[in-house]
């Protein structure tokens, strides 16, 4: 097969002019997507709940150079999805990269479970993701070709000890990512998911912390390490990249391998 010059041009490589939403940026995970998203040349909106955490970490973006902006919204709930939507729509008009990595967890046997925690996670993990691609359509289909990116987790595909209301809300996470890829190809929309396993984070070191868990994490973990931050942000990245136009629909784990891992 032949390929021209220009099918192996640096644009494929790069997010120079892109305008991004990340959610859940002031730290962990949703920090190094952002940071990785603007380094490639992206203008990103950094969307967390807390003011403080979240505009000192766009400061320090900002005094590198980059195209940050804090944007302090609670996305669990509608006033607040909406504020990133006013946004978005009053500063550039179109969306290129949408990333719904906002999640949270509380660990307790199933039946142990209140229903307001249970109405808790489903909006913070999955009401926050399902409505913001929602509103978010017309934003995306604006900018003619754009991505979203969900961030999922293993435990939405294998059972782990994180608790039957995270696992299910990231299981959901998977499948509506499938539904909009399919609904949404023929408006240049691509819908991808990205499944981590333990990543030293904030919420992750809450258990990590504990010598025994971490020992049980490892046993299982093919590559013997918990992962970083940096590693899922890489993913991401590439997903929103020109070069995965064809991609699409998928769920890839970010995991060291722990979920081909047999006996």
């Amino acid at each position: 097969m032949e390929h021209s010059a220009s099918t192996f041009s640096a644009t494929r490589w790069s997010l120079q002019g892109k305008v991004a939403v990340v959610t859940g940026a002031s730290k962990g995970i949703g920090a190094a997507v952002a940071e990785e998203l603007l380094r490639l040349g992206a203008t990103v909106l950094a969307v967390a709940r807390t003011a403080p955490a979240l505009e000192q970490q766009v400061g320090n973006w900002q005094a590198a150079g980059l195209d940050a902006h804090a944007l302090a919204a609670d996305v669990s709930e509608d006033v607040g999805r909406q504020q990133v939507l006013d946004a978005v729509r009053e500063r550039w008009s179109r969306l290129h990269i949408l990333v719904n990595n906002v999640g949270t967890n509380i660990r307790k046997p199933t039946v142990e479970y209140s229903i307001e925690e249970f109405r808790f996670l489903l909006a913070t993990n999955l009401e926050s993701t399902f409505a913001l691609c929602q509103g978010a359509y017309p934003l995306l289909q604006a900018a003619e070709s754009s991505s979203v990116v969900n961030i999922s987790s293993v435990a939405g595909l294998r059972h782990v000890r994180t608790g039957s209301i995270y696992g299910m809300t990231k299981a959901a996470m998977v499948q509506l990512t499938r539904n909009l890829a399919v609904e949404w190809a023929a408006d240049r929309i691509r819908v991808n998911v990205v499944a981590p396993w333990y990543i030293r984070t904030p919420l992750a070191e809450t258990v990590l912390r504990n010598p025994d868990y971490l020992n049980s994490v490892l046993d299982r973990t093919p590559m013997r390490r918990v992962g970083e931050p940096e590693e899922v942000s890489a993913a991401v990245a590439f997903l929103c990249l020109p070069a995965a136009s064809y991609i699409t629909g998928q769920c890839l784990s970010v995991d060291g391998g722990f979920e081909v891992n047999g006996f």
